[in-house]
């Protein structure tokens, strides 16, 4: 079996996702021709050479729609031979593309791969794809009250393991305070690509309020408290906010996958390698919390333990999940989101996999790191979850 090694990870900047964001005006599918198109001349890549993209989106419908990997690689100029499809597993929409790119690898049905994301949320609404649509009866039958919506899931989150307000805004203070450290220090350099916008180029992430203060945060209203979610939920405290939960963006990201073979026979330097993978279903009403059976499937599958990681990235959607899963495993607290996240740097649903990624190669690069954990909940009740190894 091949060993799949990540040669090269690139993100733009997160731009808020609601008109007037820095990069409202890109459409899509520029925005993932552009990280499709870097990845390549960063390494010396003709596109002939590359088997394969599999891009992350979650809504695929007008913009986003017609195969938007597809449509990235012809804008991109990619020869028309590039082959590419297109995935939605939810928010780890491009964790998946990255696990089914390197499982591709490692089968020997590709050699070099890119595993991608996109979501440019200003220009296609969260829940564009499913608007007007009727719930199946069979989910009815099985669901009698209803799922509910991710918000809510959240804040059953925070009551079963009793966060208060204030734990969830000083998490999310933290975030943005480690994010904006690490931008002042040009952690996130080698990782964006600049995205040129009526002949300025926008280098830095929108989403990062370095100001942010657990005070300010407290004056902010609770999202998901309506008087149908509380006719049902009346224990609820209703703690979730916009400041301690993840911002609508837009962004894309771009990883490039190869063999190691492949890699040494172009000269290029293999970063780090796949070590483990694992993928849960979990309780959909909960929705949020298989990042933790996910976490224990993966480190089984790698014969290793939590104290073995150097740094854990935990996707932010709101404050309360990589709460409760650092409480679960009994994580250290430093080692997780070390340079911020999702709350500070923005939230591009299918963007967000390979964002992780690159942040934590990155990390155990600029740390001397070895091992590296990504976990992410998903729309439904899924979980993603990847260790991978500093070469």
């Amino acid at each position: 079996m091949q060993e799949a090694v990540i040669v090269d990870v690139v993100r733009t900047p997160a731009g808020r996702g609601k008109p007037g964001g820095v990069l409202s005006s890109v459409h899509p599918v520029d925005l993932a021709a552009h990280v499709l198109t870097s990845i390549l001349e960063r390494n010396g890549l003709e596109s002939r050479q590359i088997d394969d993209v599999i891009m992350g989106c979650v809504s695929q419908v007008g913009e986003q729609s017609l195969n938007i990997g597809r449509q990235a690689v012809l804008a991109a100029g990619f020869d028309e031979t590039v082959p590419a499809t297109t995935i939605d597993r939810q928010c780890g929409s491009s964790q998946q593309a990255a696990h089914f790119a390197a499982q591709g690898v490692m089968a020997g049905a590709y050699d070099i791969v890119i595993a991608a994301g996109v979501e440019s949320m200003s220009r296609v609404p969260l829940g564009s794809s499913v608007a007007g649509a009727e719930v199946a009866p069979g989910i009815r039958k099985r669901y009698p009250e209803g799922l509910v919506n991710q918000g809510i899931s959240a804040e059953l989150i925070a009551h079963k393991w009793g966060f208060s307000r204030d734990e969830l805004d000083a998490f999310a203070a933290e975030s943005h305070r480690r994010a904006a450290d690490a931008a002042a220090r040009g952690d996130f350099d080698s990782q964006v690509v600049p995205v040129e916008i009526d002949g300025e180029l926008v280098r830095h992430d929108e989403t990062i309020r370095s100001g942010t203060t657990v005070e300010g945060l407290a004056g902010l209203q609770p999202a998901f408290r309506t008087e149908k979610a509380v006719a049902r939920f009346p224990d609820l405290e209703w703690n979730i906010t916009p400041g301690n939960s993840s911002p609508l963006t837009d962004a894309a990201s771009a990883a490039l996958i190869m063999s190691e073979k492949k890699a040494h026979e172009l000269g290029l330097t293999p970063r780090a390698r796949f070590h483990a993978f694992a993928v849960v279903g979990d309780d959909p009403l909960m929705m949020l919390t298989g990042p933790i059976p996910a976490t224990r499937r993966v480190l089984e599958r790698s014969s290793l333990g939590l104290d073995d990681l150097d740094a854990y990235e935990v996707n932010e959607a709101f404050a309360s999940v990589p709460l409760a899963w650092a409480r679960e495993v009994d994580a250290d607290a430093a080692k997780l989101n070390p340079w911020g996240g999702a709350i500070a740097l923005g939230h591009a649903v299918g963007a967000s996999g390979t964002r992780l990624l690159g942040t934590l190669v990155a990390y155990l690069e600029a740390t001397g790191g070895r091992y590296g954990l990504q976990t992410m909940c998903e729309g439904g009740g899924l979980a993603n979850a990847t260790i991978i190894e500093r070469l």
